[in-house]
């Protein structure tokens, strides 16, 4: 079987791919959230000409003054009246302008007794001046968020604002994660005689999570292919993705394929270009879309981060790509074989890049040393240190400032 390049891979799983159907939620569960129509405000900001600033509200056709005044004007506690030629109101930030008031002086240029201010600063310097005037925001009916945005706090904060207290938005993508073997225990557990503990599922349950899935993990399932096929068979109706962990070879104990098979799930196996990684399986349980990891913990992580992620952010209506950014070689690295690189690596000051001697894919303390993956392309030449190269910036994914 040939390799296939990892592009290639994750081109063929987004096809087809369909955001989900949106949910009416709370805007305090609204976070990360896509928005499935354009969020139309409800209500004018400011709902009225409101002080900017701690002050006296006049007419500035009355400056330089002497003025009368005639009341206070606070927040939430307006003045009623209407200014007439001379008077002026004592005012204070984010209070209502009364009526007849044009312009506010602030505080500190006027001294006021019981009855009158007079200017002694050089007053205001333009009518209107430190008035935030009505719509000065946003006027409703004004189409402020469009369909599509990913809600950060800055967007929750003007839909609520504008009269929201709910949206509109894509239902996270449900993942169930598994993993087999008879070799594994859980964490916490002390493994015994030919045993290892699995990392893979708590790792890669906050990956996916990043990406915007919810995760439940289903834990290590023995090495038997009827519980197996049992156990998919009851889960796959209720997930979007059900990702496998392990056993997504060839050999004799690798069972995921056939308890997949006797379900009448349609797969692909492939042999992905890429190292760390390789076997990777696709396809679908009826509705359910089905991946298949390897259980090397970096090659998993990795496999993850370059095809998981991707297919649960086009699932909930996001942007799939990941970007790179350019980072300088600060040593020199050896020619690639037939497989994309991914080479766990640090980032430097200045720019620069290292990456770590060793790259065993058994190694999870120098993943998690790693602060990006560099890639490089199958049967590329060494590389002098300064040579420009692509990295993926880990746990920035798929954000990089």
């Amino acid at each position: 079987m040939s390799l296939i390049h990892p592009d290639d891979v994750r081109t063929r799983l987004l096809e087809g791919v369909i955001p989900l159907a949106g949910e009416t939620l709370p805007l305090t569960a609204c976070a990360g959230r896509v928005l499935t129509a354009p969020l139309i405000a409800r209500l004018t900001q400011p709902p009225f000409a409101a002080s900017a600033m701690d002050g006296w509200a006049m007419r500035f056709a009355d400056l330089p003054g002497p003025f009368k005044i005639v009341g206070a004007s606070a927040a939430g506690h307006a003045f009623t009246g209407t200014l007439k030629p001379g008077e002026t109101v004592r005012i204070f930030t984010g209070a209502v302008v009364p009526e007849g008031a044009d312009t506010v002086i602030v505080q500190e240029e006027v001294s006021a007794t019981e009855t009158d201010a007079t200017l002694i600063g050089e007053g205001p310097p333009r009518l209107g001046a430190h008035i935030r005037q009505k719509g000065q925001d946003f006027a409703e009916g004004t189409a402020l968020i469009p369909e599509g945005t990913e809600l950060s706090a800055r967007h929750l904060g003007l839909a609520a604002a504008a009269g929201h207290g709910e949206a509109l938005v894509r239902r996270r993508p449900h993942v169930t994660l598994v993993a087999t073997g008879d070799e594994l225990v859980p964490p916490g557990q002390l493994p015994g005689p030919g045993q290892i503990v699995s990392a893979n599922g708590v790792m890669l349950k906050a990956l996916l999570e990043e990406s915007g899935a919810e995760v439940t993990d289903l834990g290590i399932l023995p090495d038997d292919r009827s519980y197996i096929a049992s156990t998919l068979k009851a889960v796959a109706a209720q997930t979007d993705l059900l990702i496998t962990i392990g056993g997504a070879s060839v050999g004799d104990h690798d069972l995921i394929i056939p308890a997949l098979s006797d379900l009448g799930a349609a797969l692909d196996f492939w042999k992905i270009a890429l190292r760390p990684g390789k076997p990777l399986i696709a396809g679908r349980l009826g509705t359910t879309r089905i991946l298949g990891l390897p259980g090397n913990p970096v090659s998993a992580y990795v496999c993850a981060l370059l095809f998981a992620g991707p297919l649960l952010r086009k699932m909930g209506g996001l942007d799939p790509a990941i970007p790179t950014v350019q980072r300088a070689l600060a040593t020199p690295l050896a020619s690639t074989g037939p497989r994309r690189d991914h080479l766990r690596a640090r980032l430097l000051p200045e720019g620069r890049v290292e990456a770590f001697l060793g790259q065993d894919s058994a190694q999870l303390a120098k993943l998690a040393a790693a602060d990006a993956l560099i890639l490089r392309d199958a049967g590329s030449p060494p590389a002098k240190a300064g040579e420009m190269v692509n990295c993926i910036v880990l746990d920035k994914f798929p954000y990089v400032a």
